[in-house]
C-alpha cells in the first residue's frame, strides 16, 4: 500500500477498536452487578454506569487521536479527566488495508462528525441484568429471556460528512450468548457506502413476505397504526435502533418502522451507513433523508423508516394520519 491511509479510513479503523473496547466495558459492568442506574427523563429513559464509561472511552479515545473531529455523544456527562485505562489506542489493520472510496479520500478531520451511542438498548440491558441477578438463576426459560434481551444491546459509532452518514460501526457485546459458557462473546460490524459492509453475512428475508421490526417498549397509537398499515405478515418487536437494522441485513425483517420522534441522530447514523453500504435505505416517515451536520437538532422528530429493498413501496403505505402526526419541520 502506498502512502498513508485517508483520514476517514484511519477514523473508521480507530472506531472499530474503540467500539470493541466499549463492548468489553458493557460486559464488565453487567458482570459486576453494579449498574449504577439513573433516570434521565423517566423510567423508559435510563442511563447506567456502562453508558457513562463506554461513552468516556469512545469519545476520549477518538478525540486523542483525531482532535479536530467533532464528536457528539448521547450522554450528557460532566467534563472531567478520563482514566487512562479507558483509552483505546488500537486501530483495525484490516480496515487500514482497505482502499478508501475516491470521493471520501480527501476529507479532513475538521469536516467529520462522529455520532456516539455508547449503549443502544439500555432498557433491555437493565432488564436482563435484573433477571440474571434474581429470577433467572433457577429458570432456564428466564435465563434464555435474559440472554435474548442482551442480544438487543449495541454500541454505535457513526461517522458523517457534509450531513451524510458515510461510515458506521456497530458492536454487539453479547453476540454468541447462545453458545453457552466459555463462548467468545461479541462481534463488530462496520460499513461504508461505496466500499461495502463487513462482520456479518448479508441475507434477505423472503421477498413475498412483509416482516416489520419495530419498538418493543416505546409504542403508541401512531406507531401501531403505521405498523398495521404496512399489512405485515409478521411483526418483530425488539429493542435498539442498531439491533433493528441488524434484523434487516440478516434477513429477519424487511422493514424497520418507527412512527415516533423517539430516535436520535446517534441512534441512526452508524446503522444508516451500514444499511446504505449494502444497498438499503433509511429515511423519515415522509421519505426524506436525515442529515448529520454538527449543528442539527438531535431528535429524529419525524420517525424512522428503513428497508433493505422496496423502500418506496413501504413509504407509500404510511397513512396520511401518521404523516400529519409527524409533521415536517
Amino acid at each position: 500500500m502506498s502512502g498513508s491511509p485517508a483520514v476517514v479510513m484511519r477514523l473508521v479503523a480507530s472506531a472499530f477498536s474503540v467500539a470493541e473496547r466499549a463492548g468489553e466495558i458493557v460486559r464488565k459492568v453487567l458482570h459486576s452487578g453494579e449498574l449504577g442506574i439513573v433516570e434521565k427523563t423517566g423510567a423508559n429513559d435510563l442511563q447506567t454506569l456502562a453508558d457513562r464509561l463506554a461513552q468516556q472511552s469512545i469519545c476520549a479515545s477518538l478525540a486523542r487521536r483525531f482532535p479536530k473531529v467533532t464528536i457528539i455523544g448521547e450522554e450528557d456527562l460532566p467534563s472531567e479527566e478520563v482514566s487512562e485505562d479507558l483509552i483505546e489506542s488500537g486501530q483495525s489493520e484490516e480496515i487500514l488495508q482497505k482502499t478508501c472510496p475516491v470521493e471520501l479520500s480527501g476529507i479532513t478531520e475538521e469536516e467529520l462528525v462522529v455520532w456516539v451511542d455508547p449503549l443502544d438498548g439500555t432498557k433491555e440491558y437493565t432488564e436482563a441484568s435484573q433477571l440474571l441477578l434474581t429470577d433467572a438463576k433457577d429458570s432456564p426459560q428466564l435465563l434464555s429471556k435474559a440472554f435474548w434481551l442482551l442480544d438487543n444491546v449495541t454500541v454505535l459509532i457513526g461517522i458523517a460528512h457534509a450531513g451524510r452518514a458515510i461510515a458506521g460501526v456497530i458492536n454487539q457485546p453479547f453476540f454468541n450468548y447462545q453458545l453457552g459458557p466459555g463462548a467468545h462473546l461479541g462481534r463488530t460490524l462496520w460499513g461504508m457506502p461505496g466500499l461495502g459492509a463487513f462482520g456479518f453475512q448479508l441475507q434477505e428475508a423472503p421477498g413475498d413476505r412483509r416482516v416489520v421490526t419495530t419498538t418493543r417498549s416505546h409504542s403508541n397509537k401512531v406507531v401501531t397504526d403505521c405498523v398495521e398499515a404496512m399489512e405485515p405478515h409478521q411483526v418483530v418487536r425488539v429493542g435498539g435502533a442498531g439491533n433493528k437494522i441488524i434484523q434487516l441485513i440478516e434477513g429477519r425483517a424487511t422493514a424497520y418502522v418507527f412512527a415516533s420522534p423517539g430516535c436520535k441522530k446517534w441512534d441512526t447514523c452508524a446503522p444508516e451507513a451500514i444499511l446504505h453500504a449494502v444497498g438499503g435505505k433509511l429515511t423519515d416517515m415522509h421519505n426524506r433523508p436525515y442529515r448529520y451536520h454538527a449543528d442539527v437538532k438531535h431528535m429524529n422528530s419525524t420517525g424512522v423508516l428503513a428497508t433493505l429493498r422496496h423502500h418506496e413501496d413501504y413509504a407509500s403505505r404510511v397513512p396520511a394520519s401518521v404523516l400529519q402526526a409527524l409533521k415536517c419541520d
